[in-house]
């Protein structure tokens, strides 16, 4: 498992290399200057010093080789200075936001707790409605609540999230009035009602969000599901006379949850996507909202880092995947 491991961590490793010069050049070459809103009266020499100031004049290869030593090394050092008090990497230069002239990653860890409470409860919820949704189809075959789920998985997921969202404003706020339009981004979690008033607020956004996952993961847990309960070890159990809920739970959910699983890691980066949309309809001031207006001004360290950051979560979630798979099939692993 750990030659297997590290294989998978070589590959890894070139692979956001690779992405990280992609997405460099996409975003040096995409139209835009932070330096556009100037005004006229503004003379050349002093554009040009707060072109220095950003390191905009400086040319694309030197630049990027500054990024990725901000972002593999000075980046981490710091965080390592925050948690355990050590001084690497302090004369050296952070990545710093061309909006707010602060450094990006502070920026980003002071949104994240919000974006993390939203995606966290939306995977949570829908990976709880998606595997007990897969397994009643399973077992009810071809019945009519098969036919429901499966018309409403193909419904919610072929559903774009600011389509739902709009539709779930409008019945539980607008006509209804049950839930709150806009989310709080500055309330804390403090003691019992203040974590209430977190859940009530939070409920719109995470509705959205799970109803894809929830939508996915469902029919795979089915099709798993239901290819088990035809294997030969359920038939032999059953003749052993054992129970049927000891026959679903004991014997064949174990061996069904395997492929769910994978799907269920390959799927969290598609939620994180969604949440950028989602937190724009509801006003969560979180990282998505925090990419928004970074590309509406035109600040590419925010934008670079955050888009380097999503790549990351791919390539992790691919890993974590692939070992997931290797740890449940012994053949993956010496294949």
């Amino acid at each position: 498992m750990l030659t297997f491991t590290l294989r998978r961590l070589g590959w890894a490793i070139p692979t956001l290399l690779v992405i990280a010069l992609a997405l460099f050049a996409l975003i040096d070459l995409a139209p835009g200057d932070p330096l556009a809103q100037l005004p006229l009266g503004v003379s050349p020499e002093v554009e040009a010093e707060m072109r220095a100031a950003l390191g905009i004049d400086r040319p694309a290869p030197d630049r990027f080789g500054l990024w990725l030593q901000q972002m593999f090394w000075i980046e981490p050092a710091q965080a390592v200075n925050a948690l355990f008090g050590t001084g690497w990497a302090e004369d050296m230069p952070r990545l710093i936001s061309w909006q707010n002239r602060a450094p990006v990653m502070q920026i980003i860890g002071e949104r994240l707790p919000q974006t993390l409470w939203v995606v966290g409860a939306a995977y949570v919820v829908g990976l709880l409605l998606a595997v007990p949704l897969g397994i009643i189809a399973a077992l009810r075959q071809y019945a009519l609540f098969d036919h429901l789920t499966g018309g409403i998985s193909v419904l919610g997921y072929a559903l774009p999230p600011f389509f739902t969202g709009a539709v779930l404003i409008l019945l539980f706020t607008t006509t209804l009035g049950w839930l709150p339009l806009s989310y709080d981004g500055l309330h804390r979690v403090e003691d019992w009602p203040s974590l209430r008033y977190q859940l009530w607020q939070m409920t719109l956004p995470v509705m959205v969000l799970s109803l894809q996952t929830t939508a996915l993961l469902s029919r795979y847990m089915r099709a798993a599901m239901r290819d088990e309960l035809r294997a030969p070890y359920v038939l032999s159990a059953r003749a052993r006379g054992l129970s049927e809920p000891r026959v679903i739970l004991l014997h064949a959910l174990p061996r069904a949850l395997g492929p769910v699983v994978s799907v269920a890691a390959l799927g969290l980066p598609q939620v994180f996507g969604g949440a950028i949309i989602t937190e724009q309809i509801f006003r969560v001031n979180g990282v998505g909202h925090l990419l928004i207006t970074a590309l509406k001004a035109s600040d590419w360290p925010v934008v670079l880092t955050i888009t380097f950051l999503l790549a990351v979560l791919i390539v992790l979630c691919n890993l974590l995947a692939d070992l997931l798979n290797a740890w449940l099939d012994p053949k993956l692993r010496h294949g």
